[in-house]
């Protein structure tokens, strides 16, 4: 089962976000704030990270995941609430390996990570 994490200031967003992935065959574990997903990165890094704009140290919490040993290997997306340019380049160039729109729901949760939970 790949590991999947949902780090995020929101208890809300990151109920919904585990329920779904969950249901999709991830094991998903969660942070509130990028300390707490760093720590846990340090102890086992996932799979898959879903890390929001909005929440203080995102772009540090995206660059030190890629400094670590195996980080360059996780699939890191960015959570925006509105594509914006300037932003969606920050979390490009701190590593982030692609961007997810918030809020999100079931199927873009299913359209984005569904056939890579079946792949694994």
């Amino acid at each position: 089962m790949q590991r999947f994490m949902i780090t995020d200031n929101s208890d809300i967003v990151r109920k919904v976000g585990k329920r779904i992935l969950s249901e999709l065959d991830f094991l998903v574990s969660e942070a509130s704030n990028a300390a707490e997903a760093l720590q846990h990165c340090q102890a086992e890094l996932p799979e898959y990270l879903i890390v929001d704009s909005g929440m203080e140290g995102a772009l540090d919490l995206i660059a030190a995941i890629r400094a670590m040993d195996g980080g360059k290997e996780v699939k890191i997306y960015y959570c925006v609430i509105e594509a914006d340019l300037k932003k969606l380049m920050a979390g490009k160039r701190a590593g982030a390996t692609d961007f997810l729109l918030k809020p999100f729901d079931r199927k873009i949760l299913t359209a984005v990570f569904g056939n890579r939970a079946i792949a694994a």
